[in-house]
């Protein structure tokens, strides 16, 4: 204020000195003289005015406002602490939450059948469920491939986004995600127990109609929820055996649970299933 008074003060001895001047009362260099005191002033009132507007900035610098909406977590600092720019630590950690994205990994032999669908347009639906693959999370799209195989595993990465607006997913959370494909209607399915492996290659034992097992070669497909889809080797109707199939061999004898305890084990019917695959992110 005091260099803004000086500043009025000398405007005002200037417009009356150029009065006077204009009367031949005063010399002119007196006015002149005046202008230059004038811009003195002028000058002295800016830095004053610099000196504020740097302030104000400080005081912007102050405080803190998140680039983004999230959650903040467990503050790194107290107050009173010193803090500078060049801390590593910073002050807190801020976490985005909706919406949330999933890594995830699905084998490289998946990968022809992804790429199928995402070049014809199709939208890859992705299902989050808890670390015990029970509960389902949340729903969301993948929304990246990654451009490489990871050669120590055979894994492809996948990243999915979901909404989240319940705020059902955590960072950093272990889940399972489970990625729809396509959908397979009218397929023949058997039991994930049932599936054997040895030197037939995959086979199954099939339940006759005297209660004897056959071994039959299978060729399998997508599994699903603890059932497999059987591209060829069985047919709707047939039963094959799920529990035991260490003690068999083909042509053995077995009694179906329900008459009597014996070698054999529990039988189930193949049914139709929808094709997908499932993957615990790394």
């Amino acid at each position: 204020m005091h260099d803004q008074g000086l500043l009025n003060q000398a405007q005002m001895d200037l417009a009356r000195y150029q009065t006077l001047v204009s009367q031949n009362s005063i010399a002119r260099q007196q006015a002149e003289d005046q202008a230059f005191i004038v811009k003195q002033y002028e000058g002295s009132v800016q830095l004053d005015q610099a000196e504020i507007d740097q302030e104000k900035l400080n005081i912007t610098y102050c405080h803190i406002v998140s680039p983004i909406t999230g959650r903040v977590g467990l503050r790194l600092v107290d107050p009173g602490n010193y803090v500078q720019t060049t801390n590593t630590s910073g002050i807190a950690v801020l976490t985005q939450l909706q919406p949330m994205s999933v890594i995830f990994s699905l084998p490289e032999d998946d990968i022809p059948e992804v790429t199928a669908q995402t070049n014809a347009g199709a939208t890859l639906t992705a299902t989050v469920y808890d670390r015990a693959n029970a509960t389902e999370l949340a729903t969301g799209n993948i929304t990246v491939l990654d451009n490489e195989i990871d050669t120590t595993t055979g894994m492809v990465r996948f990243r999915a986004q979901f909404p989240n607006t319940d705020n059902a997913l955590f960072p950093n959370q272990f889940v399972n995600v489970r990625v729809l494909i396509r959908t397979l209607k009218g397929v023949v399915t058997a039991p994930t127990p049932a599936i054997q492996r040895g030197a037939p290659g995959t086979y199954v034992y099939i339940v006759n109609s005297n209660n004897t097992v056959s071994v039959r070669p299978v060729k399998l497909g997508p599994p699903d929820n603890g059932m497999v889809q059987v591209q060829s080797g069985l047919n709707p109707g047939d039963r094959v055996v799920t529990d035991g199939t260490d003690r068999l061999s083909d042509g053995a004898r077995i009694i179906i649970p329900g008459a009597q305890s014996g070698k054999g084990g529990s039988s189930s019917a193949p049914k139709t299933h929808r094709h997908s695959h499932q993957q615990t992110p790394q």
